[in-house]
């Protein structure tokens, strides 16, 4: 009677890792969103911290503005040159304010906006939070019957939530402008052609969607952040390497929740 073939040990092992690292994947994933229920959880009971909310309102809007709007005018701008060249084959160049309008608002605005946040604010906000996790702050706030989650998490967690969307909505407004000024002074497309398009191309649906996506996208960025900061171990190398996972993994989740709305919302 033939034995049985053994497995060999490499494979076994390349499964056993793989399956591990699934499992761990969705463990992560389901600790996150954990964490952020219950950072709004705390909405509900006393005080309001309206100054840490507002702080962190400031830190993430309007310390955000800049980058965004720069993004967001020269990705119009470019976007509109880009569109020219393949309208041009068919003698359409009065498409360019629609197709750059409904590219921006529908895709481009929210993605985009997402990605420079969780580069600036979600790196920071890790940074901020690990830095007080290995040096006994927040223990220190425990031992003095403060709840962490509520003064440092909540607030921070509910700016990238509020804010996301009115970024989103001007980096729309500053797209649309880099991208008509290209179209009409280098192009040579008429003004009223320009907007004409984006009046029926454009419909307040697309904008809905822009804010939808952009407001889930807030969650998304300031849940990954504020979890691995306030998580972080290791020292000042731990809080570093929680900080690069935190730009990393915001920014891919960006894109499968934008992924996951798109099929929803259009299917």
């Amino acid at each position: 009677m033939a034995s049985p073939v053994a497995t060999p040990p490499l494979l076994t092992s390349l499964v056993r890792g793989a399956w591990q690292g699934v499992t761990g994947w969705f463990g992560q994933i389901g600790a996150v969103i954990l964490f952020a229920l219950r950072a709004f959880w705390r909405l509900r009971a006393g005080p309001f911290r309206w100054r840490e909310i507002i702080l962190s309102m400031e830190f993430v809007g309007v310390g955000s503005l800049p980058i965004v709007l720069i993004t967001g005018v020269f990705t119009g701008m470019v976007f509109a040159i880009q569109t020219a060249v393949a309208f041009e084959i068919f003698n359409a160049k009065s498409l360019i304010g629609g197709s750059v309008a409904m590219s921006l608002v529908r895709e481009l605005a929210p993605s985009l906006t997402a990605l420079m946040v969780a580069g600036r604010v979600g790196s920071a906000m890790c940074t901020e939070l690990g830095t007080m996790r290995v040096t006994e702050q927040i223990d220190a706030m425990v031992t003095m019957a403060v709840d962490p989650v509520h003064y440092l998490i909540t607030p921070r967690l509910l700016a990238c939530t509020l804010m996301l969307p009115l970024l989103t909505a001007g980096f729309n407004a500053v797209g649309i402008v880099g991208a008509y000024f290209v179209a009409t002074g280098m192009l040579g497309v008429d003004d009223a052609m320009f907007f004409s398009r984006i009046y029926d191309w454009v419909d307040p649906v697309d904008i809905a969607m822009s804010l939808v996506k952009a407001f889930h996208f807030g969650i998304v960025i300031g849940a990954i952040a504020c979890f691995n900061g306030f998580n972080a171990t290791g020292g000042s190398r731990g809080v570093g390497l929680a900080t690069t996972h935190t730009v990393v993994t915001s920014s891919i989740s960006v894109l499968v929740v934008d992924y996951l709305i798109t099929t929803l919302w259009l299917g």
